[in-house]
């Protein structure tokens, strides 16, 4: 079905727009079967690898540095980010002393004479492993199964970067000033 796709619209300075992208604009059957095709032959999989690592936040990890998780999570992530060569992205891995590092990337609006800006946010880093998996589960075994990946991080923001991205990339597919 060709829903239109809801964006937030609101006249307050950073408060967040909303209004819905028309369908003579975007082709959500379109933009959704792209997303879902990238999601199942190369996100999924991205996913399935980051679940892998134990890259507990500081909290919970005081060696985090030292282990070298959280940088694998991060350099994974960002190299995947620029593998999808959208035009005009950059990327910087920012690092500061005893802070983990932080993936930073813009791409430029296309919507002649924009002044807006979207912000999307994301963590790689995770909660501990906790008790109560399954028998056959566990924190940093990924296992898909009826259509769900299972394992430490995926559904809380490890998917982040790469729907981000793969949002920007159907809109680039239909031609739609972003």
């Amino acid at each position: 079905a060709n829903r239109p796709l809801i964006i937030p619209e609101s006249p307050a300075m950073n408060a967040p727009l909303h209004r819905e992208i028309p369908a003579a604009i975007l082709n959500a059957g379109q933009a959704l079967s792209q997303v879902t095709s990238q999601w199942d032959s190369d996100i999924l999989r991205q996913l399935t690898d980051y679940i892998a690592i134990p890259a507990k936040s500081p909290m919970f990890d005081a060696d985090w540095a030292q282990h070298g998780h959280i940088d694998t999570v991060v350099r994974n992530a960002a190299a995947w980010v620029e593998a999808q060569k959208v035009p005009g992205l950059t990327l910087e891995i920012v690092r500061l002393p005893g802070r983990t590092p932080v993936i930073f990337f813009e791409i430029p609006a296309t919507r002649a004479h924009s002044t807006q800006t979207v912000l999307m946010y994301g963590h790689l880093d995770k909660q501990p492993e906790f008790s109560g998996w399954r028998s056959d589960l566990g924190p940093w075994t990924p296992k898909y199964e009826d259509g769900k990946l299972y394992g430490r991080g995926g559904a809380d923001d490890g998917y982040a970067v790469y729907a981000s991205l793969a949002a920007i990339m159907a809109l680039d597919a239909q031609g739609i000033p972003r």
